[in-house]
């Protein structure tokens, strides 16, 4: 009984990836790379300049002390 559920199981998942699931072109592949690519840059130099800022600031406070 549970062999039959798992064989459905899979040929319903392979059916619906087939047949339903709309898959994106290559193009719009590249341009969510892009995309992606950019936000990970952006991101990336925010946390970088954060990251300065609070150094800059904790030195300071240190040479308080």
């Amino acid at each position: 009984m549970a062999k039959n559920k798992v064989v459905n199981y899979i040929k319903e998942s392979y059916d619906e990836l087939m047949h339903k699931v709309s898959w994106p072109t290559w193009a719009e592949l590249q341009s969510s790379a892009i995309v992606v690519s950019i936000a990970t840059l952006i991101i990336a130099i925010i946390v970088l300049a954060m990251d300065e800022v609070f150094k800059n600031v904790l030195l300071q406070f240190y040479k308080l002390f």
